[in-house]
């Protein structure tokens, strides 16, 4: 557990924009394509959503292809198969959007690392955009390297991290997930699970055991600064316990690294500060009313917003806001005074998702469709 990541260190966010690429054609000819490339970066990386709009030919099948005149490396796509040889670069139909009507638009998205200038170079089937000739066929000496294209996860396309792991091959989750356990090793695992899923065919398992070395996380770094956005899925197998737990932990660079953690106590959610331990909502039967709990044998959507300069948080399960879980920085009796007893401007530099008992509480838990962005995600 711990969409902790960029996992999720301070690296900063760009501002999305879109590069709408229409080059002018002769008055008796209809472009070939124009294309909307919407692209959110980030220090070490970018996602970029694409919007492909046909000419006058319909096309049973379609090719886009263009060239990246920065660093951009793509590393995994979807509803496109999208290769990459140096700097040029294939995105092809998949069987359901395969058929591109006269004047029809499609759509995919990518993500890669490092960043450069939009590209501007696009061509349709080997036809420019806007031009009506075909240009001849280049060679490379370069191994085009091929990124095997699955759904867009659950509404995140546009999130500076969007994952629904089905680009994961292995048995533990890899590429910007690390998986780990502070402190001390114990019974926890954590796997790529592939007969439970919340979208597609794919999540992450945590099996938690109780006791404190028992825990286990897989998380990334957090990428950009300001108010951090989450959003996941999780199923788990047994309800919050009266004790203590964490399922997701972010470093927070502000409060000497110590962690800030969501979890549970007294069988509803809280948050809960690792430095001086408080809680949120304050453990009174009051406060505790406040907050809700995690259901079991089912999905739910568990969302958050952390805005450090400002100081506040801000919680949701299921698109539901949880009175308890806020702080806004009015103190409220029997839930955040204890929480806002001192100044708190949090600056978290990771994300990870798992399990953590302070007792002898154990849990099986799965993660899907993790989002973390610069705007609220939704579910």
């Amino acid at each position: 557990m711990h969409r902790f990541a960029a996992a999720l260190a301070g690296v900063c966010l760009a501002a999305a924009g879109t590069t709408a690429v229409v080059l002018a054609g002769p008055a008796t000819a209809a472009p070939a394509c124009s294309v909307g490339y919407r692209v959110n970066q980030w220090q070490t990386g970018f996602t970029a959503e694409i919007t492909v709009t046909n000419g006058a030919t319909a096309l049973s099948s379609w090719t886009l292809t263009w060239h990246y005149a920065g660093s951009q490396s793509v590393t995994s796509a979807w509803n496109a198969t999208v290769r990459q040889a140096g700097t040029a670069v294939t995105a092809e139909s998949l069987p359901y959007n395969a058929s591109l009507p006269a004047g029809g638009t499609v759509s995919f998205g990518l993500q890669g690392t490092s960043t450069g200038p939009d590209p501007t170079d696009f061509a349709l089937n080997g036809v420019a955009c806007g031009d009506t000739t075909t240009p001849p066929a280049t060679t490379t000496s370069v191994t085009p390297t091929t990124t095997t294209s699955t759904p867009a996860p659950a509404g995140c396309a546009a999130a500076a991290v969007c994952d629904d792991f089905e680009q994961q091959t292995g048995s533990a989750p890899a590429g910007r997930w690390t998986v780990g356990a502070a402190n001390c090793q114990g019974t926890g695992t954590v796997t790529v699970d592939t007969a439970v899923a919340h979208s597609g065919f794919r999540s992450v398992k945590v099996a938690g055991g109780g006791g404190y070395c028992n825990h286990a996380f897989f998380g990334t770094s957090v990428p950009g600064s300001g108010v951090l956005y989450g959003r996941f899925w999780v199923r788990h197998t047994t309800a919050l316990p009266t004790g203590h737990v964490t399922f997701l932990a972010l470093r927070d660079s502000a409060d000497g690294g110590r962690d800030l953690r969501a979890g549970g106590q007294n069988q509803a959610l809280q948050w809960n500060r690792e430095s001086d331990d408080a809680t949120l909502p304050a453990q009174s039967p009051a406060g505790v009313a406040q907050s809700v709990p995690l259901p079991t044998g089912t999905w739910s959507c568990f969302e958050f917003a952390i805005d450090g300069a400002a100081g506040q948080l801000r919680t949701w399960l299921g698109s539901a806001a949880v009175p308890g879980l806020v702080v806004d920085g009015v103190p409220t009796p029997d839930v955040d005074q204890q929480w806002l007893a001192r100044a708190w401007h949090p600056a978290v530099t990771d994300f990870r998702l798992g399990w953590e008992s302070y007792g002898g509480d154990a849990d099986t838990l799965w993660f899907d469709d993790v989002a973390l962005g610069s705007a609220r995600i939704g579910c």
